[in-house]
């Protein structure tokens, strides 16, 4: 089976790192979803603006590598237990397909096509889209067993921004809760989790390199500066 892009998303995000661990957690994240010039059909789209999440199958276009391993080791788990590959979402896959469920915020038809505007992203900037497909309230399960997700903890950070770095930014009021909840989730490598604040990290959102330590559960912002990609 040959398998091509249909379209791209465009997102706040250059690097994968600082990325939610998956879709849905930060609604304040947006994307663009432009397709690709044999797909800009808009009786494609047709009917798609009455749902309001979809379905997105794209490629882990950061993440490739060649060879088969059937463990992996799931951040949840502090990033260094193995797990069957099969029972984690990691990006490290045969076939490096991501599936992410995102609210559909509008359908736009412009002179090159339809665009879709969707939020609670989880994708880096450019990443190539395979398929996309409504989302339906069949999708959910309450009853569904988290297995050992479930028994892990779920924690968030208090960000402090002592020098009110965010709040300079010009990046709208939008832009700036979802870098704070960004942070929240504590961006870091999980097997990172125990440093005692000695260490500053940085991940790139938009055109920005924040930095940022963790002491305790506290994250504190100490720097944001142009991003040199």
């Amino acid at each position: 089976m040959n398998i091509e892009p249909v379209a791209h998303i465009y997102t706040d995000f250059p690097a994968k790192f600082g990325l939610p661990r998956q879709s849905g957690l930060i609604n304040g994240l947006k994307g663009r979803i432009v397709f690709e010039p044999p797909f800009r059909n808009p009786e494609s789209v047709r009917g798609l603006s009455e749902f309001s999440h979809i379905w997105l199958l794209w490629d882990f276009s950061m993440a490739h590598r060649k060879g088969f391993c059937a463990t992996a080791c799931p951040p949840r788990l502090g990033g260094k237990t193995h797990m069957g590959i099969w029972a984690t979402r990691s990006p490290f896959r045969p076939n490096s397909i991501g599936l992410s469920s995102v609210r559909l915020d509008r359908v736009e038809l412009t002179d090159e096509g339809p665009v879709l505007w969707v939020s609670g992203i989880d994708m880096t900037d450019g990443t190539p889209v395979y398929d996309i497909k409504p989302y339906i309230r069949y999708d959910c399960h309450p009853d569904a067993v988290d297995g050992y997700v479930e028994h892990t903890e779920c924690h968030s950070l208090r960000v402090q921004d002592p020098d009110g770095l965010i709040d300079a930014l010009d990046i709208g009021d939008e832009r700036k809760q979802a870098l704070r909840e960004v942070l929240s989730q504590d961006p870091r490598p999980q097997y990172d989790a125990d440093d005692i604040g000695n260490r500053r990290y940085g991940f790139y959102f938009m055109d920005l390199d924040v930095r940022f330590r963790v002491r305790g559960d506290i994250l504190e912002v100490c720097e944001i500066v142009t991003a040199v990609l």
